[in-house]
């Protein structure tokens, strides 16, 4: 337990089905570690390098937020993304322990406006089935667009497409138009 937590400014509670066993994952094969815990609510609050996460153990009794059944795989259309410095040592633990990845590592990169942002990530589901991505920063690097011309800005390029599909919008209900009126 520490006196020294930033707490982040988002940290989602995941309702999990057995916290002993959820702490073993996050903890023992992830990297976490117990910021705080109150074990008479099967409760914690983990925390890796800034990253945080809640986990509360399922009680029919207790005061939950749930919007609807608790069936596996929990956390459906989501993900979490955790950056650590390296994932080779989380994949090694993994790999150790016999967990299966949900998705190899692979490196990849995302636009952030005018540059990309790259990362080598994977994917993992935890015992209950919530889906982690974690990723180790690849740097960034200018936007690699094949259709962009060389020293043309992706601002100038996005206004451009988007003309250009208004004005495809505007021909085709004109064409609309024009064969109503002509029926």
């Amino acid at each position: 337990m520490t006196n020294t937590l930033t707490r982040a400014k988002l940290v989602p509670e995941l309702v999990v089905a057995d916290l002993a066993t959820s702490l073993r994952f996050w903890i023992d094969l992830i990297g976490f570690r117990v910021a705080y815990d109150r074990p008479e609510n099967s409760f914690a609050y983990l925390d890796l390098d800034g990253s945080q996460v809640m986990l509360d153990q399922y009680n029919p009794s207790a005061r939950q937020w749930l919007t609807g059944p608790m069936e596996r795989p929990l956390g459906r259309g989501i993900n979490f993304q955790v950056e650590v410095a390296a994932v080779e040592p989380v994949l090694a633990r993994l790999e150790a322990a016999g967990w299966p990845l949900f998705m190899a590592a692979e490196d990849a990169w995302y636009r952030a406006g005018e540059v990309e942002v790259g990362q080598r990530q994977f994917l993992v589901q935890d015992p209950d089935g919530y889906l982690l991505r974690l990723g180790a920063s690849l740097g960034e690097r200018p936007v690699r667009m094949r259709d962009m011309n060389p020293g043309r800005s992706l601002p100038g390029f996005i206004s451009q497409a988007r003309a250009a599909l208004e004005q495809s919008r505007f021909l085709h209900r004109e064409a609309i138009s024009r064969k109503s009126y002509e029926e």
